[in-house]
């Protein structure tokens, strides 16, 4: 297929890595523009581009950037035909985003982001850490396969976005709808916990609203005094496999 990525952290950048390595031909843009993409490109045969051109001639848009920020792709969405699948990989952090009165109030962020760019998106690959995308995808089939949940109410365009996932490395778990999507938000069991596929249904099923915002709060907290070491994603999984209390999975290995 042909991909449009906006952003390069680490999610962007490893999703333009792993799907400009897997056949697809993927066109690359942030807002530091081409020039800073140089080795991403070498890496992953992927084209950087301007953020004006970035969504040209694609099937897929993929978007990789702050939640906060998403509000601003507006004038590109709006320019997109209405066959491109939009997918957006981003999590509402209040200490980054700042405090987004919608979704305090209860929105699922999914509903949200699809306010802002004005379409349906397709919500994947934000429930893992950079380092799980980047090192952890395994083969179809492969016993320690990890899932990542997918959310979305386009059935035709949610069916896309979970073959990349697949492309990515990992099994695509349907966890419904947009409004369904806040079972994989930041503080439920589902989000950056390394699951797989039959854990990840269990762990959507245990999402609970009030719990995943007080979880969210407790866990930015401690991140907040936390060093950026080799240690750090590894970490964060396993602080947020221990506060959503994942030894209700049965057989979770984790726990």
């Amino acid at each position: 297929m042909r991909i449009g990525v906006i952003g390069t952290g680490g999610i962007g950048a490893a999703l333009t890595y792993k799907l400009g390595t897997t056949g697809h031909t993927v066109r690359v843009a942030n807002t530091r523009g081409p020039s800073s993409m140089t080795a991403l490109a070498e890496r992953s045969g992927a084209t950087p581009v301007t953020l004006d051109s970035v969504s040209r001639d694609v099937d897929v848009l993929i978007t990789s950037i702050p939640l906060g920020r998403l509000p601003d792709l507006r004038p590109l969405t709006d320019r997109l035909p209405a066959g491109v699948v939009v997918a957006d990989t981003s999590n509402y952090l209040p200490q980054r985003d700042g405090r987004i009165k919608d979704i305090e109030d209860g929105m699922p962020q999914g509903l949200w982001i699809e306010q802002q760019l004005g379409r349906p998106v397709i919500r994947a690959w934000n429930a893992l850490v950079q380092t799980t995308l980047s090192d952890k995808g395994r083969p179809p089939g492969a016993a320690d396969r990890l899932a990542v949940p997918v959310a979305g109410t386009d059935p035709a365009a949610k069916k896309l976005v979970m073959t990349l996932v697949d492309d990515t490395g990992f099994d695509p778990v349907d966890a419904g709808t947009a409004e369904d999507g806040w079972r994989m938000q930041p503080g439920t069991p589902a989000y950056c916990t390394d699951l797989t596929a039959a854990q990840l249904q269990k762990a959507l099923a245990l999402a609970h609203h009030e719990t995943a915002r007080v979880r969210r709060e407790a866990i930015l907290a401690i991140m907040s005094s936390w060093e950026r070491n080799d240690s750090f994603f590894d970490d964060l999984v396993a602080l947020n496999r221990a506060t959503a209390g994942l030894h209700r999975l049965a057989g979770d290995p984790g726990s």
